[in-house]
């Protein structure tokens, strides 16, 4: 019987790790698989052989020397394979109740190790630093391989190739899905020192962008003006964006709207001067690039390359992963393939058909119509197709620092929002009681709670003088998440498909909510020229985040391409991609070429390829919000949302009967122009 056993070293190199790791493949042979199969399925009847197979072959690929012997494997096939269906519904609630429970106390461990981290609760210190990179559950995979839980998993609860969940989970009902999600749960053995690794770099690079504030209020323009408020604090990239989107129609908006376009140049370049990033002693030109202090102007040094260093510390991580996987063994695979469960080529196809709609042209000319001006590469932001109420941004700080004032303000509000969008008083209750809210450090995010006796976590950034607009606009997008998660863990089947099918399709409720803020302040317009403008708005919303994904696909395909490269080489790359992507997208509709502003995205730092789940949950939104229109929002939201955790595909076809598409946008996009010329 010939060993498959091959020893291959794995250095780690991250975060100055040096200590070696040996990659083991199975012993077991294909004839041995192939010999306890048989022999499975002379004892049980032809409707199990199918599990048979696939069990026997996904516990094989898995198993270790350090597991057993090639006798030991055969006897665990022969005694723990489970052919009744009373045995095997047993262990499968067995499974859930304790995953649930095992996976909730992790995650609020997490939770609470992170919260100096995530929540404004003051200058951190190392020791929050190092708690928050800590991941107590590094070691838990191992674990269920030593004591022969994962194999039994394995063994019973068959591993589903995307093909074959599009293919036959048309005809599953909820517990069949929870089976195959219950099997999707071991399908790699990466070793704890591994996973341990990624979470110091990943939560280094949150932390990074957590801190990364621009303090506006000290900032020159070549008169050596100020133009924000002394103490206006902006979070980079998200607070300088939503800055830029406020000043349309504000007087002297727009040289504040330059002045903000170029901190963020100055930020993709990397030229930008380390001593302004989170600190107000300086006055900045980010025209000229002149620092001043104490009415002198000083020297100063570049960040230099320290965002793309961070980019490249998340991908070397990722990739110590590799080879671990067999079929899923690029993070880009793993991230598409199997967590969103739509390939990247799908993905890039949808993105670059939208881009490239002569309807976006449209939409740029209706822009600088109405602004009386040529398109500048910060209109990608414009804001000013949809009135807030016919309230400045100004008016709506003071009623929102108003009605809260700090975090336990809008912890009461929640229910009466649930009440205000249409739910009954017993299901509001049930989803507000069920959602904490905290003042984040950062810009604000909402936490998945992992089992039903624990909250989810609302964060959005809450000043010292209350909630700003911004912060309440962000917190309204956040707890959309929330009810999500509350529905979609306590409202479905089984445990194993809480959830969603991917992060797009939370976003997608995300926005349904954002898109109420105004209407939950008590500002109610609705008529159908505005209706037609938030088509409009909507749609160039999404124009903008098609683009920064697909910079962030490409540059994580150049880095599978470039391995080895240097923290200035993906800069480069980086760079030239943003151009590139701009150039064949952007340029024709904004009149400028070689713009770079795409790759300001601070998600491309700290989060790995997640901004795709932005504009594609914005294409969800819009066909789960043309296919409500007529409908009950607080009824279908329930019913949808309680779905579980399907593929894309069955999950579409549930919800709304059809699959995601630009088509539905496009015409209602089309229908809205004429009807506003």
């Amino acid at each position: 019987m010939k060993k498959l056993a091959i020893l291959l070293v794995v250095i780690l190199s991250i975060t100055g790790c040096k200590e070696k790791i040996t990659l083991e493949t199975s012993p077991i042979s294909e004839a041995t698989i192939n010999s306890v199969a048989n022999e499975l399925k002379t004892k049980y009847d032809a409707s199990l052989h199918y599990r048979i197979e696939k069990g026997v072959k996904a516990t094989a690929n898995l198993w270790r020397e350090s597991d057993g012997s090639i006798e030991d494997f055969e006897v665990f096939c022969s005694e723990n394979f489970i052919a009744d269906d009373e045995e095997l519904n047993y262990v499968f609630q067995a499974m859930a109740h304790n995953f649930e429970h095992l996976n909730g106390y992790m995650n609020r461990i997490v939770l609470e190790l992170n919260r100096a981290v995530h929540e404004d609760t003051g200058p951190l210190h190392k020791i929050d630093r190092l708690f928050g990179a800590y991941s107590p559950s590094a070691h838990i995979q191992d674990d269920f391989y030593a004591n022969k839980i994962a194999f039994i998993i394995t063994l019973n609860f068959p591993y589903y190739s995307l093909e074959e969940k599009n293919k036959l989970g048309g005809n599953w009902d909820g517990r069949q899905w929870g089976f195959a999600r219950l099997g999707e749960m071991f399908t790699a053995r990466v070793p704890a020192q591994i996973l341990q690794n990624y979470n110091e770099v990943y939560s280094a690079s949150r932390l990074y962008i957590s801190e990364y504030n621009i303090f506006a209020g000290k900032l020159l323009n070549d008169e050596g003006k100020t133009l924000f408020p002394e103490n206006m604090k902006l979070l980079a990239h998200w607070n300088i964006r939503d800055e830029i989107k406020s000043n349309y129609g504000q007087n002297g908006g727009l040289e504040k709207q330059e002045m903000l376009y170029k901190v963020m140049l100055r930020i993709i370049n990397q030229d930008i001067p380390k001593e302004v990033i989170n600190n107000d002693e300086y006055l900045w030109n980010p025209f000229s690039n002149e620092l001043f202090k104490d009415g002198s102007k000083i020297e100063f040094t570049k960040e230099g390359n320290i965002r793309y260093e961070y980019l490249l510390n998340n991908f070397k991580a990722l990739k110590q992963m590799d080879p671990y996987y067999t079929d899923l063994d690029t993070y880009i695979k793993r991230r598409f393939d199997s967590s969103m469960e739509i390939t990247i080529e799908e993905v890039e196809a949808l993105f670059k058909e939208y881009a490239a709609s002569p309807l976006l042209r449209e939409v740029g000319k209706l822009i600088s119509e109405r602004m009386g001006r040529n398109l500048r590469p910060f209109d990608l932001w414009y804001d000013d197709f949809v009135g807030r109420g016919g309230m400045s941004e100004e008016a709506l700080n003071l009623i929102t620092k108003a009605k809260y004032p700090n975090a336990t303000a809008m912890k009461k509000d929640l229910q009466r929002m649930l009440l205000h969008l249409g739910f009954d008083k017993q299901t509001a209750t049930f989803i507000a009681d069920r959602v904490d809210v905290d003042a984040a450090r950062g810009s604000g995010h909402a936490w998945r709670a992992s089992m039903r006796s624990m909250p989810s976590h609302l964060r959005t950034r809450i000043g010292t003088d209350g909630m700003d607009y911004k912060g309440y606009n962000i917190a309204v997008h956040e707890f959309g998440h929330n009810v999500e998660q509350t529905i979609s863990m306590h409202m479905v089947d089984n445990y194993f498909i809480t959830g969603t099918p991917n992060t797009a399709f939370t976003e997608a409720l995300a926005f349904m909510f954002q898109r109420r803020d105004l209407d939950l302040l008590g500002f109610k317009e609705k008529d159908s020229t505005k209706e037609n403008y938030e088509v409009i708005d909507i749609f160039w919303d999404n124009y903008e985040m098609m683009g920064v994904s697909l910079v962030d696909m490409k540059a994580w395909q150049w880095l599978y391409e470039n391995p080895n490269a240097t923290a200035e080489e993906l800069k480069e790359a980086v760079i030239s991609i943003a151009i590139e992507i701009w150039n064949d997208y952007y340029a024709d509709v904004f009149g400028e070429k070689d713009i770079p502003l795409l790759a300001i995205y601070s998600h491309m730092i700290q989060s790995p390829l997640y901004l795709m789940n932005y504009p594609y949950g914005r294409l969800i939104m819009f066909q789960l919000e043309d296919y409500i229109k007529d409908k009950k929002f607080a009824e279908e939201v329930l019913r949808i949302f309680a779905i579980g955790r399907l593929t894309p595909q069955h999950w579409m076809q549930k919800a709304v009967g059809q699959q995601i598409s630009n088509k539905p946008l496009f015409d209602a996009v089309e229908k809205a122009l004429k009807e506003v010329k």
